[in-house]
């Protein structure tokens, strides 16, 4: 699903990648730890195509993402790749619904598609019944679950989650460490997972430890 090669990146004269390789296998879920400043988002970011690399080779889901431009680079980002934070980034004025809706509303896929789409999402999130309230009448919880439906619904070959539990407590936490699992196995969703989150980590299939701009 997803092949890196010799990624290098640097701020000014702080080298942050250096020459980081890795694959990643369909339906694979995979963590990366390591201490803070390790590279861990920076790396996540380009593997997501949201940071351009100095140097280095790209590939997921069998396209060369490295060699597009930049129109091309942005459809594809929205097309393919599922993006979780550790923070919702929910609109606040709309509804759980349409925050899940938006992305394909963007791609300009037909409404109703996206709607009945959005619902089964909300539905496999355990919030069918929530789907009319705003962000504000939701818990943690509910709206991580919503931004992680919002990720899915344009069926990304992707979905990377940079600290997705950091911000939640420890009911929420566990509730959504298993859902990344669900959906691997209920959608065959590729998923990596920058954490510092110890359970989480070692639930992947596999765990990738980086230090000092490497993986080790």
């Amino acid at each position: 699903m997803i092949k890196a090669e010799n990624i290098r990146k640097s701020f000014g004269t702080l080298e942050v990648l250096k020459g980081v390789s890795l694959e990643v296998k369909p339906h694979e879920v995979v963590s990366i730890v390591g201490q803070s400043g390790a590279g861990k988002t920076t790396l996540l970011q380009i593997l997501g195509t949201l940071s351009a690399m100095d140097s280095g080779k790209l590939t997921i889901n069998g396209e060369q993402v490295s060699s597009f431009d930049d129109n091309r680079l942005s459809d594809f980002r929205n097309r393919r790749i599922g993006f979780v934070f550790q923070f919702h980034h929910l609109l606040p004025e709309f509804s759980a619904l349409e925050n899940v809706m938006m992305p394909a509303l963007i791609a300009r896929r037909p409404t109703t598609e996206v709607e009945q789409e959005a619902k089964k999402l909300l539905e496999l999130m355990n919030l069918k019944d929530r789907l009319s309230h705003k962000p504000s009448a939701l818990s943690g919880g509910e709206q991580q679950r919503v931004a992680i439906a919002r990720a899915l619904i344009n069926r990304p070959a992707l979905l990377l989650a940079d600290e997705p539990s950091g911000n939640l407590d420890s009911k929420n936490r566990d509730e959504i460490h298993s859902l990344f699992f669900r959906l691997r196995e209920e959608l065959g969703q590729t998923t990596i997972i920058v954490t510092h989150d110890d359970g989480l980590a070692s639930m992947a299939d596999r765990k990738i430890t980086m230090r000092d701009g490497e993986i080790i």
